[in-house]
Parts: structure tokens; C-alpha cells; sequence
């Protein structure tokens, strides 16, 4: 029987999850790891990154004893942080109390391959501000949601190849004139709290305003009510809040590309490979494909999954 396991931290599950969203907020921002003191030696200048999506290449085969993927199945489940308030990559589904989605069935895959039983998991919601410290912490083994790779987070936290690529846009009320980012000079744009989004809003030479959120369906009722102009996020996130909204329309080219990853703790690259191996096997077999279909081709409608790269 599948059995719901409220925490403070937030909903979960072993195959569902519920949340609750006030109570979620105050208790993730509980979780912020301290920043680590500045050493005082001569920093060791970062690693080259000339290519942000190339991941550790995969390895398969027998889980070593003591390896993260052996504690992993010794506890009896795969603890990954995922958002609630995604349509069609991971929401909260109020008439069934469960999150599901593109996201979600990708974390079921990787607990297929570890247990043999793609239930043998445990959601646990995260907000955007909350992903790199909730690996690192050790507060879940991975972490699926949007998540965007770049250099400056590859620095933090280690990621798996491309699962799904994505691009920066824009979504605005069906009524507006605005036509593209340099229309909303002067003008509220909200996105996330800890997005690199932000970053892009404040930078842009038409100079709106960047409007920070800690949930992403905050940026759509703040857009209903007439707070901002428009919302910057990822076209596949932004879909799904047009699906939930039809008066709102998305409007100019990608601002950025948007390649999504799984990040995993760096201590831990044996997991990583482990991760890359099953996603090689998702592309390969059909399964990518299949959960596309499923949850995303009503949105955007795609051939093939990214193709995988790697640096050994």
C-alpha cells in the first residue's frame, strides 16, 4: 500500500506526495547550507568549462558495495527533490494528492533501474532558491526540476547530460502590446528567486525591472492580478501556465537556451555516471520518447531527446 509521510520539510512519498504551500516555504528556507568561510590560501582557479552540458560518460553494470547507489538501495528508496507547481513536469495534482510529470517519471526511472520498482521513491518539494543546497546537504540524492546547467552552477554541484532542452521566453496577458523583452522597459518581470533568469531581466539594455517570487505559480497569480507585465521563464514551464491560464500568450524569440540537467552532489560522481547510464538507456529504448508523448507533446511537440555529451 502506498503510504503518504508528511515532514516539515515538505510532502514525501513513496510513489505520491501531497504539500503545503506556506508551511513548505518557511521550512525549506529553514534549509539554507551556511556559506562556507573564505580561506584564507591563494583560491585554486576554477576548471576550464568549455562546454557546460558534457557530463561524466555512463557506466552500468554491478552496484560496487559502499558506492552512493548501494546506500541508496540499503535505505529502500531514492529521495529526489522535484517542484510541485510545474503542469505537465512536476505538479501537484489537487483532485489525487500526487505529483507527477515528465520530471517525476524520469526519477522513477532511475529507481527502476536501482530496485527493480519504480515506486521505490520519495518526492520531496523544492523551491528554485533551495536546489544546490539540498544536494549538497545531503537533504535528497538528486535533484529534477528545471534546472538549468551552466558553468558558474557546475562549479557547486555535478550534473547528468541534457533530459529535455528548453528556451527562455516570455509570457504576457493576451491584451498586451508587447511584442519582446525590449518592450517592457520600466516594466515588473517576475521570475524566481535563485534563477539565473533574474540575472538575464536585470542586464537587458531596455532595463525592466526584475520581480523575485519563491514559487513559480507565484509569478502567475501575481501576473493575473495585474502586479507584473509579464513572467521570464522556460518555454516549458510557461506552456504549462498557458494551458492553466489562456489569456495569456507567449510572445518573442528564446532569449537563451535552457538545457536541463539532474544535479547530483559532487562528492558523489559514481552516481552521476550510474544517472547518465539509465538516461542513455531512456533515449535508446523508446522510454523518452514515450513519457514526452505522455506529458509534453500537447505543449511542444518534440522528435527525439537531446543528444548526450561527454568529457571521459
Amino acid at each position: 500500500m502506498t503510504r503518504l509521510i508528511l515532514t516539515a520539510l515538505a510532502l514525501t512519498l513513496t510513489g505520491c506526495a501531497t504539500t503545503s504551500g506556506d508551511a513548505q516555504r518557511v521550512s525549506l528556507a529553514a534549509l539554507a547550507t551556511p556559506a562556507a568561510a573564505t580561506a584564507k590560501a591563494t583560491p585554486t582557479p576554477p576548471a576550464r568549462c568549455t562546454d557546460p552540458t558534457a557530463s561524466l560518460r555512463p557506466r552500468s553494470g554491478p552496484i560496487a558495495a559502499g558506492s552512493f547507489m548501494d546506500r541508496i538501495r540499503r535505505r529502500g528508496s531514492l529521495v529526489a527533490g522535484v517542484d510541485q507547481n510545474s503542469l505537465r513536469l512536476a505538479y501537484l495534482r489537487p483532485s489525487t494528492g500526487r505529483i507527477e510529470g515528465f520530471e517525476v517519471d524520469l526519477v522513477r526511472e532511475i529507481a527502476r533501474a536501482l530496485f527493480g520498482d519504480p515506486n521505490r521513491i520519495e518526492l520531496r518539494a523544492v523551491t528554485t532558491s533551495q536546489r544546490e543546497s539540498m544536494v549538497r546537504s545531503g537533504k535528497v540524492d538528486i535533484v529534477v526540476d528545471a534546472m538549468t546547467i551552466n558553468c558558474d552552477r557546475r562549479r557547486r554541484v555535478a550534473f547528468s547530460t541534457v533530459y529535455l532542452d528548453a528556451g527562455l521566453r516570455l509570457l504576457v496577458p493576451a491584451s498586451s502590446r508587447a511584442r519582446s523583452l525590449a518592450d517592457l522597459g520600466g516594466r515588473r518581470v517576475c521570475a524566481t528567486a535563485g534563477s539565473t533568469t533574474l540575472q538575464r531581466i536585470a542586464r537587458d539594455p531596455s532595463h525592466p525591472i526584475p520581480y523575485p517570487v519563491a514559487q513559480r505559480t507565484d509569478c502567475l497569480v501575481e501576473l493575473q492580478q495585474g502586479r507584473v507585465d509579464a513572467i521570464a521563464s522556460d518555454d516549458a514551464i510557461l506552456l504549462g501556465f498557458r494551458a492553466q491560464d489562456p489569456n495569456t500568450k507567449l510572445i518573442g524569440p528564446a532569449l537563451e537556451d535552457e538545457p536541463y540537467g539532474m544535479a547530483i552532489d559532487k562528492r558523489h560522481p559514481e552516481f552521476v555516471r550510474y544517472v547518465n547510464a539509465v538516461l542513455e538507456r531512456v533515449r535508446g529504448d523508446g522510454t523518452w520518447r514515450r513519457l514526452h508523448s505522455r506529458w509534453l507533446d500537447d505543449l511542444a511537440p518534440a522528435a527525439t531527446p537531446p543528444a548526450a555529451r561527454y568529457e571521459d
